[in-house]
């Protein structure tokens, strides 16, 4: 596969059971094969868009010195702000050439989760920065939740088997900046090559060159998205879950030509992660003689724990 699939999520919500089976066959094949869709039909607006795109620019814009104050110790960067160079792939030493800010759950009926959770952090100088944040935060979770209710159909369970899992989950929205370049950069890019943790990531933002997503046959493929659709793909939990069914494709951020070294560059992932108790065990109806059993038991909180600190988030 050369070109990343185009779905539309309208035909899942539809009462029209075709453009409904034509959904779960559209993503599932692409997910399957490549790991990647590029999704219309969601359910962020135009001017929400707008609206977080103007708040995280004028963020990333304050001076170093107030950014670093929403920079929080001890929570393996979860909230709050994270400042260039900080993060890495899984297997590098060089940080990537990024800052970013992560918005978390907003869990409104759970004390024990409440208290496991760390809490958002408020920029005082931005009065809109949080409100637009948590809007967007809801309604990307909202479109998450509707594809996994398909890929659960693609996988012959209940249609709501995800959704106890990821109601109160650990998800995460994160608003990344690339600064320009200001120099060669030494063995380093944007975003290295890397599999995403989670189970599934809706990215708003790639619509120029930079995301590129590694095909079965080991070439990179540019992964661009229209300005109406998100770029979706599979996480390792969901990949580890369907015992490679389901495939967690390798992707990176290059850095830009030479001449665009001078502009910066916005992306804007949420990644959809369950509460911490889910089990990833290999699904009973994804293992048989020809697919054996790929990984051992583990939940998704140990999951994530040992990733976390393989990206040099986590100090042990």
């Amino acid at each position: 596969m050369d070109k990343i699939p185009s779905v539309d999520l309208r035909e899942f919500l539809s009462d029209d059971p075709g453009k409904k089976n034509k959904f779960i066959k559209e993503i599932g094949d692409a997910y399957e094969e490549i790991g990647f869709v590029a999704l219309k039909g969601h359910f962020l607006s135009d001017q929400l868009v707008k609206d977080l795109y103007d708040e995280i620019k004028k963020f990333f814009a304050l001076p170093e010195e107030v950014k670093k104050k929403y920079e929080i110790e001890g929570i393996g960067g979860q909230r709050g702000y994270t400042s260039f160079g900080k993060e890495h792939a899984k297997g590098r030493k060089e940080g990537d050439l990024k800052e970013f800010w992560h918005f978390g759950q907003y869990v409104e009926d759970d004390p024990k989760l409440k208290a496991e959770y760390p809490e958002n952090v408020m920029v005082a100088e931005l009065p809109r920065f949080n409100e637009v944040g948590k809007e967007a935060y809801k309604m990307l979770e909202k479109t998450a939740r509707y594809v996994l209710r398909a890929l659960a159909l693609r996988l012959e369970l209940e249609e709501n088997y995800f959704d106890k899992w990821i109601k109160n989950g650990n998800s995460i929205l994160r608003p990344i900046h690339y600064p320009p370049i200001t120099r060669e950069p030494e063995n380093a890019i944007r975003a290295a090559a890397h599999g995403d943790i989670n189970l599934i990531t809706l990215l708003m933002g790639a619509h120029g060159k930079g995301l590129q997503v590694q095909n079965h046959n080991g070439q990179w493929i540019d992964a661009i998205a229209e300005p109406d659709e998100l770029m979706i793909n599979v996480g390792d939990m969901l990949s580890r879950h369907t015992n490679n069914r389901l495939k967690s494709t390798i992707h990176q951020v290059v850095n830009p030509p030479r001449e665009l070294w001078g502009t910066s560059r916005y992306s804007i992932p949420f990644f959809m992660h369950p509460i911490s108790e889910m089990p990833l065990n290999c699904l009973e109806n994804c293992v048989d003689e020809q697919h054996p059993r790929l990984y051992e038991d583990i939940t998704a909180g140990e999951f994530l724990h040992e990733r976390l600190v393989e990206l040099g988030l986590i100090k042990t």
